[in-house]
């Protein structure tokens, strides 16, 4: 119970942004600790990431890539951070995931890297590993952060709470100092017990929350713990009510929904009605299927709500040939063949589902956020890259970069961080002694995700947000009772952290009125 870990820099998530900083910082010789909940530090939002990351192609520059950034955003998007990604991104794939980590993206004809284009972009950009761009690029990472001295990586590790000076220091006079982050505490999964990990810097990169949503692309950690914890702990949070839906999951009855990657439609596949008839011409005359997530993803809302259907259709098969969809899309064809879809000679059936969180724990050019000491980088953080809606594959690129931006600046002032020391914070003090019953917690997660995907989903109004509002609240207070009465477990900890970053949604939503990128609100 009283273990104690002792490190330079802790970090917490290991997809893309944080399993980036951290071997840029492993490779400075830094001690990183990185911890995940997930058995498998795979386990991310970037493993399961299709379709591909922002590139340059031909003709292109950085003046085009941020113009598009800002389009899609709707020029919400903080201005030096566009610039930024858009200055620096290119070079960084080179240096670390071409050189560095070895991922092996397609190549064209040539031999050179193929670009591709994808919705709401105005040039061929896109470069891609198959339609498991993500994958390789997470399992490279980990595998150069699994043989590295300088780092310990822990699995099975279930962030609780974030350590701060103002809240946990048995110094009560740090509550007069500015808020400096020095750890946190971490529920070991197989021990059933919670460490303390005590770190001069610490590092959020826990990822995103589609999960709090019905219908979402998301793996099951994406339930808002590091939104939540921040919150907790004081940081700034913005841009909250701005999460993004992906307009192609796959529906099945007796599947989950995945996501189907925006490249399909990046190839030309349609939107349909099971009869065939197109509908996307209505909604984007110019841009049909290639407009904007949001628009994208509203307009197969108002065509299931006015036909009465649950799904609509994606066809690829009328498009490209049966050899080219395989070379082009193995992941999708072999899921869908799963649940009898073969992808290669009938429509897909597709929803919308939740997919990207475009607001967070507030974070500048550094990744630095409002708490001393504590970094937010990936979809945890929000930098402004994204505005009030995200572009097509810049999510694994903003990973890279504010990865990257994160480690630097961390090797620039280690020196001056001081070391927390285990006599200054409290180990865990636990005083619950019920078991968790997994039956609630699972009714409760549900509740949470039903909630938020009839009440605070694709269209907004003000009815609906007030019931969100005021069943959350109840909610949260029966969680909290129990949380504390009851003995820790991983999904315990998510269904805490899950029902206040649904609130926080939620609040976001009902307080802005005006319906901008992926907030819409009907009235």
């Amino acid at each position: 119970m009283n273990e104690c870990i002792e490190t330079d820099v802790l970090i917490l998530g290991c997809g893309i942004a944080g399993a980036s900083a951290g071997l840029q910082l492993a490779d400075a010789g830094v001690r990183v600790t990185i911890a995940t909940r997930a058995a498998d530090p795979h386990e991310s939002n970037t493993f399961y990431a299709q379709g591909g990351i922002i590139y340059r192609g031909e003709g292109d520059s950085s003046e085009l890539l941020s113009r598009d950034l800002q389009v899609a955003g709707v020029f919400m998007n903080n201005p030096e951070a566009v610039r930024i990604l858009a200055e620096n991104g290119p070079a960084l794939i080179d240096s670390v995931l071409i050189k560095k980590t070895d991922i092996s993206f397609d190549l064209d004809a040539s031999g050179q890297l193929e670009v591709i284009r994808e919705a709401a972009h105005s040039a061929p950009r896109i470069i891609h590993a198959a339609d498991h761009t993500g994958k390789a690029i997470e399992i490279a990472l980990i595998n150069r952060l699994k043989d590295h001295k300088n780092v310990t990586l822990l699995p099975r590790h279930t962030a609780v709470d974030l350590l701060t000076t103002g809240h946990h220091s048995r110094n009560k006079l740090a509550a007069y100092q500015p808020q400096q982050c020095c750890g946190a505490y971490l529920f070991n999964q197989k021990d059933e017990q919670i460490i303390r990990c005590l770190a001069r810097k610490t590092i959020l990169a826990t990822g995103g929350l589609g999960r709090l949503f019905h219908k979402t692309t998301n793996p099951v950690g994406s339930r808002g713990d590091g939104l939540a914890m921040a919150y907790r702990a004081g940081a700034r949070v913005i841009n909250c009510e701005y999460v993004q839906f992906h307009p192609t999951t796959f529906y099945h009855q007796n599947a989950p929904n995945f996501l189907l990657t925006e490249a399909i439609r990046g190839a030309g596949a349609r939107l349909i009605h099971a009869d065939g008839m197109p509908f996307m011409h209505h909604y984007a005359p110019d841009q049909k299927e290639l407009a904007p997530r949001d628009i994208v993803a509203r307009a197969m809302h108002q065509e299931m709500i006015k036909k009465d259907v649950s799904n609509v259709y994606l066809d690829i098969h009328s498009v490209l040939d049966a050899a080219e969809i395989k070379k082009r899309f193995p992941g999708a064809y072999q899921k869908c063949l799963q649940y009898g879809i073969d992808i290669t000679c009938e429509p897909i059936p597709v929803v919308p589902g939740a997919h990207y969180f475009c607001g967070g724990v507030w974070s500048d050019s550094w990744a630095c956020t409002s708490i001393n000491q504590l970094y937010a980088i990936g979809e945890v953080s929000c930098s402004g890259i994204h505005g009030a809606n995200r572009l097509a594959s810049s999510s694994l690129l903003e990973g890279l970069v504010w990865g990257d931006r994160a480690a630097r600046h961390i090797c620039d002032t280690l020196k001056d961080a001081p070391q927390p020391g285990a006599d200054d914070i409290p180990p865990w003090e636990s005083i619950g002694h019920e078991s968790p019953d997994l039956v609630l917690i699972s009714q409760d997660m549900s509740t949470i995700q039903h909630i938020m995907w009839n009440y605070v989903g694709l269209v907004r109004n003000t009815h609906r947000l007030q019931r969100a509002l005021n069943e959350l609240r109840h909610l949260e207070n029966e969680i909290e009772r129990f949380y504390r009465i009851a003995h820790l477990s991983d999904s315990l900890i998510g269904l805490r952290n899950a029902v206040r970053a649904a609130a926080i949604i939620t609040i976001a939503a009902w307080k802005n009125k005006t319906s901008t990128g992926c907030h819409y609100r009907e009235e």
